[in-house]
């Protein structure tokens, strides 16, 4: 019953391999070409953010470098924006583009944007229900057990719930950082379209994450209404 439950393999298998993989191969090859273009400003990442948050009063967020690559984010416990060494240092387009971003989340925590704080409230329930839910619903499917999977599939919903409210969250974020790139004249009209590639490139990754956490949700869901009928 349990391998014989499922919708059309190959529609989930594109969903759950594809897209992320495509959404990767997207952000790795527009931030490689725009890590090589230096803005008009020649403004580090470093420079761009400390640039951002004092113009906007946020004179107590600290910026530090992080190893990796684009392992850049903000630390809302810390009140500090972890910038990746390529970009802390780096005079590009997209070093700007991702420092303005991680910056936006520091002005969304300032102004307590609603979307953002949702998301907070929610990692706890959301690592449990991501850690737990699959095994939950294996377990119920292989004992028979529907209670036991359809707890995991609402603990599943959490999950994914984080996912989809992530995506205003990211957005948000990209769209204070265009508008705060331009009005500060680290980038002029010319670097724009440019700049937005990078960010849009970006997003990518938390739509292709979303649309996998709902396929995944939905097949399991189908698998259960399924298994009430056998």
């Amino acid at each position: 019953m349990f391998y014989g439950i499922s919708g059309s393999y190959l529609i989930y298998f594109i969903l759950l391999m594809i897209i992320p993989l495509w959404a990767q191969s997207r952000v790795k090859s527009t931030y490689s070409k725009y890590s090589k273009i230096a803005t008009s400003s020649m403004m580090t990442g470093a420079e761009v953010a400390r640039k951002i948050l004092n113009d906007n009063g946020l004179y107590d967020v600290t910026i530090e470098e992080t190893k990796g690559i684009l392992t850049d984010h903000y630390d809302p416990s810390k009140k500090v924006v972890r910038l990746s060494t390529n970009n802390f240092h780096g005079q590009s387009m997209a070093a700007s583009a991702v420092a303005a971003h991680e910056v936006g989340h520091a002005i969304q925590d300032a102004e307590s944007y609603a979307f953002l704080r949702f998301r907070s409230a929610l990692v706890p329930i959301a690592n449990f229900g991501s850690n737990a839910s699959f095994f939950l619903i294996i377990a119920g499917f292989m004992l028979d057990l529907t209670g036991l999977a359809v707890a995991g599939v609402i603990f599943m919903s959490a999950a994914v719930l984080f996912q989809l409210v992530t995506l205003p969250v990211e957005f948000d974020a990209s769209n204070r950082a265009m508008a705060q790139l331009v009005s500060t004249g680290i980038i002029r009209n010319n670097e724009e379209r440019q700049t937005k590639k990078v960010l849009n490139a970006a997003a990518l990754t938390y739509v292709a994450a979303a649309l996998v956490a709902v396929a995944e949700l939905l097949r399991f869901v189908l698998m259960i209404l399924a298994s009430n009928r056998d």
